[in-house]
């Protein structure tokens, strides 16, 4: 038995019980959960923006200990400690074999269930599905050995679980967009755990100019200390208009990591001349964004999505693990609360709030 905290209805808190779990099968691990991070993208299922079978153990963001390896598996062994990647690449579809595991095919269209179709998880009869395959809100999960990334034992378990979503979210969205140069002018819309690494990100690209938009102050506040220069407040004055004030036309670069019609449609109205929005924040679904396609070609901007970083959520994971070794990245301070499973559904209820950064759960 595992102890678990499961969603069964949306719009329902989250509930914590001990559900069966089966041993690892071919190609499979299992995992002692170490820490796992709340993020809005487990609140868009909690609430039904986003569709996802259940019941379900959500958490897709997290770090743990391999504690059993199934059979055919040689990527990790027993006791190596492993950053857990929310997409598990199966090595053999288009987007795979094009160099782009972050949009597997297979790995979508198995969804919550591993690669053979089935379930780990029950409760009795009811079977239990693992957000992402992975559902790191649980004390122990099985997963494909393609989940795991071995981290060295100086990244701690909570910053290696941020490591595992929104850290890579958002740095991977700047430093690997191919449209990015030394010397940017940037803005990032939503200064949530996504955002704010999206500004770490700019900073390390050498970016001369970062600019927060949010609509809380105190969150704008907190990104100065991630390498924000300048900050907008869009519930008090016109973001689009504030921006080209600030850098004389438009940025080079806009990132939206919130996902939403309004700031989608800034961010490209953000831009100057030749531009690049990048969408990185999921919106709810069915929403589409008024985009001025006059604008566009006129100006030839360019609009595109970031999913996971761009590319390969293992090569971003080593990058980042490396950034982070040599103090160039800050993760530590995007942790400002900690809870225990049991508290779980508190935990989301701060992060509903706005509260700054990440809360993470510790096993």
């Amino acid at each position: 038995m595992v102890k678990a905290a499961v969603l069964y209805e949306t719009n329902q808190p989250l509930v914590i019980e001990d559900v069966e779990q089966d041993p690892p099968k071919a190609g499979e691990v299992r995992v002692n959960t170490g820490a796992a991070g709340l993020c809005a993208s487990d609140i868009h299922i909690m609430h039904g923006t986003a569709a996802m079978a259940l019941p379900v153990v959500l958490g897709h963001e997290g770090a743990g200990t391999v504690a059993e390896v199934g059979p055919g598996v040689t990527s990790v062994k027993a006791g190596d400690r492993c950053i857990l990647s929310f997409v598990s690449n199966c090595g053999h579809c288009s987007m795979c074999r094009s160099g782009l595991p972050n949009l597997c095919d297979t790995n979508m269209a198995t969804g919550a269930k591993q690669f053979d179709g089935t379930v780990r998880l029950h409760s009795g009869d009811t079977e239990i599905h693992q957000m992402a395959k992975l559902g790191v809100f649980a004390e122990s999960i099985v997963v494909p050995q393609q989940a795991c990334h071995p981290m060295p034992d100086e990244v701690p378990m909570d910053v290696a679980a941020l490591i595992g979503c929104c850290v890579t979210t958002g740095v991977g969205a700047v430093i690997n967009s191919p449209a990015i140069k030394p010397g940017a002018t940037v803005a990032v819309f939503g200064c949530g755990g996504v955002g704010l690494n999206a500004i770490q990100g700019a900073k390390l690209m050498n970016a001369s100019r970062i600019i927060a938009v949010d609509i809380f102050d105190h969150k704008l506040e907190f990104t100065y200390k991630f390498g924000a220069t300048d900050v907008v407040n869009s519930r008090d004055v016109d973001a689009v208009e504030a921006i080209r004030e600030l850098t004389g036309g438009g940025v080079d670069m806009a990132f939206d990591t919130f996902g939403s019609p309004q700031t989608t449609a800034q961010s490209v109205n953000a831009l100057r001349k030749n531009g690049t929005a990048v969408q990185v924040g999921l919106a709810p679904m069915g929403e589409t964004a008024p985009i001025d396609i006059v604008d566009m070609v006129r100006n030839q901007k360019t609009l595109t999505g970031s999913y996971y970083g761009s590319v390969s959520p293992h090569e971003t994971f080593s990058k980042i693990v490396d950034f982070y070794t040599r103090g160039l990245l800050d993760i530590e301070s995007l942790i400002t609360r900690h809870y225990n499973l049991d508290q779980i559904n508190e935990g989301f209820d701060a992060l509903a709030r706005g509260e700054d950064a990440r809360g993470v759960i510790l096993y």
